[in-house]
């Protein structure tokens, strides 16, 4: 089986819109009351800091295409 490289932005992106689900499944089950504004500051922000985690990840690993070549 091939291995795939670990994405620490897909990840954050990943935890921020299931707890978006969450959020929203808790309210269709009648669990608390949240205001359909919500869902924006939570998506946003969490795809803001999935893509300042890439732009990290991707700093520290170096670019690793031209020069170590492509698999």
């Amino acid at each position: 089986m091939l291995r795939h490289e670990f994405q620490p932005g897909k990840l954050v992106a990943g935890l921020f819109l299931t707890a978006t689900g969450v959020v929203y499944a808790g309210e269709a089950g009648g669990l608390w009351d949240v205001p359909w504004f919500v869902v924006v500051p939570l998506v946003v922000g969490g795809l803001c800091l999935a893509g300042a985690t890439a732009t990290l990840t991707r700093g520290i690993r170096g670019r690793g295409g031209a020069e170590g070549g492509q698999r």
